[in-house]
C-alpha cells in the first residue's frame, strides 16, 4: 500500500471523529444532565433571552449527531462500512449538524425591528 494524500485525508477524517462525538455528547450530558445552557443558540457568542426554550432542541441535535458518529466509529472498526458508505455518513451527518445549530440559532434570536422615535 503506497502512502498517497488521500490516505493521509482519509485517516484524519478517521482520526477526527473520535474528538467530534466526543465533544457533541459531553455537550448533550451538560444540556441534559448539568442543566448548562450557556452554549445553547448562541449567535456572535451571545445567548438568546430564554435559553431553557431551545435546550431540548439542542440536546437533540448534539445527541443525535453523536450516536451516529459513534456507530460510523463502531461501523468502521468492525469492517462492516465501506470507504464510501462511511464517509458518505460522516459528512452528512458533520454538515447536518452545522445546519440544524445554524437554524437553532438563528431561530433562537429572532429579527426584531427597532422602533422609531
Amino acid at each position: 500500500m503506497m502512502f498517497n494524500v488521500s490516505i493521509a485525508l482519509n485517516w484524519i477524517l478517521f482520526l477526527a471523529l473520535f474528538p467530534i462525538a466526543f465533544f457533541w455528547l459531553r455537550r448533550t450530558w451538560h444540556i441534559l444532565v448539568k442543566r448548562d445552557f450557556s452554549e445553547v443558540g448562541l449567535k456572535r457568542g451571545e445567548p438568546p433571552e430564554n435559553p431553557e426554550k431551545f435546550a431540548p432542541y439542542a440536546a437533540i441535535i448534539n445527541m443525535v449527531g453523536g450516536i451516529v458518529i459513534v456507530f460510523v466509529i463502531i461501523g468502521i472498526l468492525t469492517g462492516v462500512l465501506e470507504y464510501g458508505t462511511w464517509t458518505a455518513i460522516a459528512g452528512s451527518t458533520i454538515w447536518m449538524k452545522f445546519i440544524f445549530d445554524y437554524i437553532l440559532s438563528r431561530h433562537a434570536h429572532p429579527i426584531v425591528p427597532k422602533k422609531k422615535a
